[in-house]
């Protein structure tokens, strides 16, 4: 049982891991490249990359919160104490996930359409404009923080167990 618990262990985090790289590498600086932004235009292309910022946080939240699972099934099931350190960084990396799915990118949203709007004033534009490069700038710096907790957690994860793998019999006596 505690072979199959550390493979999908693994295997949850080196999809997580992937996909952070993937995201932050690849899939997100297509949105902005000349090419897109010929294709799309600057206000679509931002918002066909929202909808991936979008599913970018439903991955991580799944992830963070399978990570978290695992880790309680871990411990329910050998006996060992828990990780802090590990325990630390899926709770940090759920926080972020939570943070950035439900109050950053739906902020981001708004300040987009604000910024992009026909309607709205140049005042009103600045200001959007001003306010999404800061929430901009504060999601990337979460995203460096994910892949060097994500990268920890792999790295940790996947280290061999030191422990005894079977629990002694005086565990099971009342």
């Amino acid at each position: 049982m505690l072979g199959s618990l550390r493979t999908i262990a693994i295997l949850n985090a080196a999809i997580w891991f992937g996909s952070v790289i993937f995201f932050t590498f690849a899939a997100a600086p297509t949105f902005f490249s000349d090419e897109m932004t010929r294709l799309l235009g600057r206000p679509h292309a931002g918002a066909a990359a929202q909808l991936m910022v979008h599913r970018y946080f439903v991955v991580q939240i799944w992830c963070a919160g399978l990570a978290l699972a695992h880790l309680i099934a871990e411990w329910l099931y050998s006996g060992r104490p828990l990780q802090r350190l590990r325990l630390l960084i899926l709770v940090f990396l759920f926080v972020i996930g939570l943070l950035g799915g439900y109050v950053l990118q739906p902020r981001m949203k708004e300040l987009h359409l604000k910024k992009y709007a026909v309607q709205t004033s140049p005042e009103v534009k600045a200001s959007a404009n001003r306010s999404f490069s800061i929430l901009h700038g504060t999601a990337m710096a979460m995203n460096l923080l994910v892949i060097a907790g994500v990268l920890v957690y792999l790295w940790d994860v996947t280290k061999p167990v030191n422990t005894a793998r079977f629990a002694s019999v005086n565990r099971f006596t009342t």
